[in-house]
């Protein structure tokens, strides 16, 4: 790749450094010696005088001197004193004229080489400084990148899991291609289609699957590249793009991330008058100017639609918006065989199986799931990346980096072991949990000691109240373990402890699953009307509510906390048998543990 260089003062320092000493030396070279006319007269007497140029007040020419025991030629120049010099000069023959001689091509060298030396040095700099910022003259033109077809590489087979997203981009490409199918019954060509979704899901990888797909002329930009330092320059762009995109129609405008561009207007410190809102005036000018005939369609990317500007959002702008959400189960599958194309897997690798274990990740995450699979299979001298690769990338992934060298006291390693063995046996012990996988003593991450491993069975997009409760119980499994065995706490707990508050806090705030507070939704909504400015949001709820909310947290917090003390009581031999398991071999399945767990129960 190509080092990009930066402009710097030391450039001009060292520029006219150089000139200095080049026009130094020039003067050196035809340095002229001015000398007294007595001198001169002297020289002239004693047969030194070479020749001489005469005008009405100065003499110049050259004489002959020695220097280091050499004769040699040197210029000079006096005042002319003697009027009667020609005289003078032919008495002792020596050949005069009566104007000086031209210097041209002295001055010339003197000064227009150090002149063209300047001019050389500035234009190499602003070639430099238009690379990396862009020239004045270019700032008002569009800076897309214009693919047309085959320069992609990017096809609707290379973006899996989003198969929804995708039908909805195939009825605009079959526009583009036949739009006789469509006019003949009276529709329309959509103006705008705005991908919305998580970060990671695929946005701009479908964006590039309809270029490859399209075969029409496809520009891609960037949000933040319409916004310049100068104003009105954000516009000029915006202004460009769209006419060369209709000269190219049909075609397609693709802008990523949206949301440097299309903030909602009017909630900056500035007004209403600064770059970035002029620019978004241009935009919305330009979508109204759309001729559905012409065939440009404008396809846009963001993962916060909620603060963008609603003119942009309504009909006849973006008129389409497209969900590309994280992958469910099956996509995540279908996801993880296409990145597994590139690398060499073992056969009894099953995509299902990961896709089980990774709920929540998209496309991103599977993408970098794969790669740190293979770099674990180089690492093991592994010819196949295997399952057990793919396994350990996924705790890798989750938990953190194994951290097998940090030393960790007896006493600390006996409360994590308790700690972690509480959550896997109260996940076992309560109804429809997610089922325990792995439970490790081995320090991941940043501060996490341990860790213990559950993984759902199937996707849910909805939980019961009860399977809430259990959740929570599960969260503070750790800590119950830990009372019971040390009658003390440690502050290991602090993370489950964030997480239990918040599921109580969301089923009283949000879900309405209060006996005491009953059916209401007191949860402020997330959408900030001033996402720039980080203000508070106000409370809709009076300060007699805030009791009751913060009582019944309590309330559900401490009764599972006697649920999850409760069944570890009731088992502690199998507490007892699990910690001292684990402590012996720091990781142990959860198989293991619900097979000591099923025959305490039958004992």
């Amino acid at each position: 790749m190509e080092k990009q260089h930066k402009f710097s003062i030391w450039y001009v320092l060292i520029a006219i450094w150089i000139v200095l000493i080049i026009q130094n030396l020039i003067v050196q070279m035809f340095a002229v010696e001015r000398i007294p006319y007595s001198e001169f007269v002297k020289a002239l007497e004693a047969g030194s005088v070479v020749e001489v140029a005469v005008t009405q007040d100065r003499i110049q020419g050259k004489i002959r001197v020695t220097e280091d025991g050499k004769e040699v030629e040197k210029a000079f120049t006096t005042v002319r004193v003697d009027p009667d010099l020609s005289q003078l000069l032919e008495k002792y023959n020596v050949t005069f004229k009566g104007v000086i001689e031209s210097h041209f091509l002295r001055n010339l060298v003197s000064w227009l080489f150090p002149v063209l030396f300047l001019v050389a040095v500035w234009y190499f700099m602003m070639r430099r400084f238009a690379a990396q910022q862009g020239s004045f003259l270019t700032l008002g033109k569009k800076r897309a990148k214009v693919y047309m077809e085959d320069e992609v590489g990017v096809t609707f087979d290379d973006a899996a899991g989003v198969d929804e997203a995708k039908e909805e981009l195939v009825e605009v490409i079959d526009f583009l291609k036949t739009p006789e199918k469509f006019t003949k019954l009276g529709g329309k060509l959509p103006k705008g289609i705005l991908l919305v979704g998580p970060p990671g899901t695929g946005k701009t990888l479908l964006a590039r699957a309809v270029a490859g797909e399209s075969n029409v002329p496809f520009f891609s930009m960037s949000g933040s590249e319409f916004v310049e330092l100068f104003v009105g320059m954000g516009a000029a762009r915006v202004r460009d793009l769209f006419a060369q995109a209709k000269g190219k129609a049909p075609c397609i405008i693709f802008i990523d991330e949206l949301d440097a561009l299309g903030k909602a207007r009017g909630i900056g410190i500035t007004g209403g008058h600064d770059e970035r809102e002029q620019t978004l005036n241009q935009l919305l000018v330009e979508m109204d100017g759309f001729d559905p005939t012409i065939g440009v369609i404008l396809m846009a990317a963001t993962n916060r639609p909620e603060i963008l500007d609603p003119a942009l959002l309504r009909p006849g702008r973006f008129d389409r918006h497209i969900l590309v959400d994280r992958p469910d189960r099956k996509g995540r599958a279908e996801i993880l065989k296409v990145h597994m194309k590139g690398i060499t897997v073992d056969k009894d690798v099953d995509t299902d199986t990961i896709a089980g274990m990774t709920p929540g990740f998209v496309g991103a995450d599977l993408a970098n799931l794969a790669n740190e699979a293979t770099l674990l299979a180089v690492r093991h001298d592994k010819e196949k990346v295997g399952t057990a690769e793919f396994q350990e990338a996924v705790e890798r992934i989750i938990a953190g980096l194994e951290k097998k060298n940090r030393l960790i006291n007896e006493k600390e390693r006996n409360i994590v072991a308790y700690h972690e063995v509480g959550h896997a046996l109260v996940a076992l012990s309560l109804p429809d949990g997610d089922v325990v996988r792995k439970v490790s003593i081995i320090p991941r991450g940043v501060a996490a000691l341990g860790y213990t491993m559950q993984v759902p069975t199937e996707d849910r997009f909805l939980m019961t109240k009860s399977e809430l409760l259990n959740k929570i119980a599960v969260a503070l499994g750790g800590r119950a373990a830990e009372e019971i065995q040390f009658q003390d706490v440690s502050t290991g707990a602090h993370n489950d402890l964030s997480r239990a508050t918040d599921i109580a806090r969301s089923m009283v705030k949000e879900y309405g699953m209060s006996s005491e507070l009953g059916h209401v939704y007191v949860e402020k909504e997330r959408q900030r009307r001033f996402p720039d400015m980080g203000l508070p949001l106000a409370k809709d709820y009076s300060e007699q509510t805030a009791q009751v909310i913060d009582r019944e947290v309590k309330t559900i917090l401490d009764s599972q906390y006697e649920v999850a003390m409760g069944i570890l009581t009731g088992h502690r031999k199998v507490l007892d048998e699990g910690a001292a398991l684990v402590l012996k071999k720091e990781t142990i399945e959860g198989d293991r543990l619900k097979k000591l767990l099923d025959a305490d129960k039958a004992a």
